[in-house]
């Protein structure tokens, strides 16, 4: 498989991680994150709605604020390999102990829960989607933006992000998978710029980040060529 697109803007969340600066450092020095470093405070959110957000979702909605603001996307795109995972563990902890489920809870547990919150709060009722593929929700992330080109979209608002895994998971996740909340912010449009094209592989191991800053690493490094690993490919990307 190969593709192309362009980059117009980006902005990404992590614990200990907000600014550019910061990713740019990062980036650079091959920084770990430290999943114990606190959160930046949303700075586009109401309070009313943060509070109601989960981790990852208050992350990508708060990003995608920003991004509307900035810009003038024509579609929305957000994608999340375990979704609303920390809502849905309440759910059924509730369940289990025979007690009320939260009407919060159970309105917010679809996947494109944050996405609705997003142009909700933005006012905006633009063309949006939600999407989750496994390891590789990242990167099919970005084939479905193709698609909404295609379409005849021209410029799309993709936010990759997750939120803190339940520590009752932890026990039976892969030992390098990240369980701390992030988002990725990404304004796409069609282009030639950055180029994208698959290879097989024979092994398959967790990454000690999830794709989305796989890729916001190799990209803020400005390499020529860079890689994000997936489940059964990796995704080779170079600059035009």
């Amino acid at each position: 498989m190969k593709f192309s697109l362009n980059i117009i803007d980006w902005q990404a969340r992590a614990p200990g991680l907000s600014d550019a600066a910061d990713w740019l450092a990062w980036a650079q020095e091959d920084r770990h994150i430290d999943p114990a470093a606190p959160q930046a405070k949303p700075s586009e959110l109401p309070m009313m709605t943060s509070r109601r957000l989960n981790s990852g979702s208050r992350l990508a909605v708060d990003s995608g604020l920003a991004m509307l603001r900035r810009h003038a996307p024509d579609a929305v795109l957000f994608t999340s390999r375990h979704g609303e995972l920390e809502r849905n563990f309440r759910i059924l902890e509730a369940i289990a102990a025979a007690q009320p489920v939260s009407p919060t809870d159970f309105a917010m547990s679809v996947h494109n829960s944050s996405v609705g919150n997003l142009t909700i709060t933005a006012k905006q009722p633009l063309v949006s989607s939600s999407l989750s593929a496994g390891q590789d929700t990242f990167q099919q992330g970005l084939i479905e933006a193709l698609t909404l080109f295609h379409a005849g979209y021209q410029r799309v608002l993709m936010v990759d992000f997750d939120g803190q895994l339940p520590s009752f998971y932890h026990p039976h996740l892969p030992a390098n998978m990240p369980t701390w909340a992030w988002s990725l912010a990404l304004v796409l449009e069609a282009g030639d710029e950055l180029r994208c094209e698959t290879r097989a592989r024979t092994t398959h191991q967790e990454a000690p980040l999830p794709q989305g800053l796989q890729f916001l690493r190799g990209y803020l490094k400005g390499n020529t060529a860079f890689s994000v690993d997936g489940e059964r490919a990796d995704w080779l990307w170079c600059r035009a």
